[in-house]
């Protein structure tokens, strides 16, 4: 049982060191759930889970990354996976003043995939597939990500196009690669689209320039290349850094397209 005491205890000692004008919604959100008498009814799952989404993209000062790594704990105490994964996630990246540290991640992503936790599964498949703590293993990857995507995460889904891209772990098949990907936008939710349609959008504007599992098609290059670059800008802006290479990919994207367009213009001997 987790003492609620204790939790309204920490909330009011955060707010006491808080300045409310360099994180106003972590201070406005605080406040806001704590009670005229000082207690706290939150879940400490919900308090640490909101915390990170707050006042982005800017960086934590290191007590309030040590109240929501104790807000997780908490819960993590009481068995609560989504909170295994979620801490995990928070040292996976290692933005915003958390300590980045794959082998801390990977702890907390295997404590809550044996729970049989979907998003941590996946998660673990991203630390095998680019060799986080160790060297690559794509078999497992592929396994993790199969538990995904068979459940409908399109992360996982979209990973798998990318083995089959690349001839990882399973044979090399860029048509299965591509149906894969269209499959991803065709049941592309509202949830998933902040994670997903940017890199897959990316994916298959490059596909189509190139002629990669499809027919070759410029036009529809350029309009995946221009919807990708609206998405991962949006990612990267709210500290996703790891995208910024793929925002980069997206805008040259547009530009490559742009120039297969203009040569296939019929020459024109209308004068000016």
């Amino acid at each position: 049982m987790i003492d609620m005491n204790y939790v309204a205890s920490e909330v009011q000692s955060i707010l006491a060191m808080l300045d409310g004008g360099e994180l106003p919604e972590v201070y406005d959100y605080l406040s806001g759930i704590t009670e005229e008498d000082g207690s706290v009814d939150t879940a400490p799952f919900t308090i640490a889970n909101t915390l990170v989404g707050l006042d982005r993209p800017l960086a934590f000062p290191g007590f309030l990354i040590g109240f929501i790594e104790e807000m997780f704990r908490l819960e993590i105490s009481e068995g609560n996976d989504d909170a295994m994964n979620d801490l995990g996630a928070q040292y996976c990246c290692g933005n915003r003043g958390f300590e980045q540290s794959f082998d801390k991640a990977v702890a907390y992503y295997r404590m809550a995939a044996e729970k049989g936790n979907r998003p941590a599964q996946e998660n673990l498949g991203y630390c095998h597939y680019y060799g986080r703590v160790g060297r690559p293993d794509f078999e497992k990857a592929f396994h993790c990500f199969a538990l995904g995507a068979f459940d409908g995460h399109l992360v996982s889904l979209y990973k798998i196009g990318d083995m089959y891209l690349n001839g990882l772990y399973v044979p090399k098949n860029e048509k299965e690669a591509f149906r894969i990907y269209v499959r991803c936008m065709e049941t592309m939710t509202q949830e998933a689209e902040g994670r997903v349609a940017g890199p897959v959008l990316l994916r298959l504007g490059g596909m189509f320039l190139d002629g990669v599992g499809t027919e070759e098609d410029a036009k529809s290059a350029l309009v995946c290349f221009q919807k990708a670059e609206s998405f991962l800008y949006d990612m990267v802006m709210a500290g996703d850094d790891m995208y910024r290479r793929s925002l980069e990919g997206a805008i040259d994207g547009q530009a490559k397209a742009r120039r297969k367009l203009a040569e296939q213009l019929p020459e024109s001997s209308w004068s000016y």
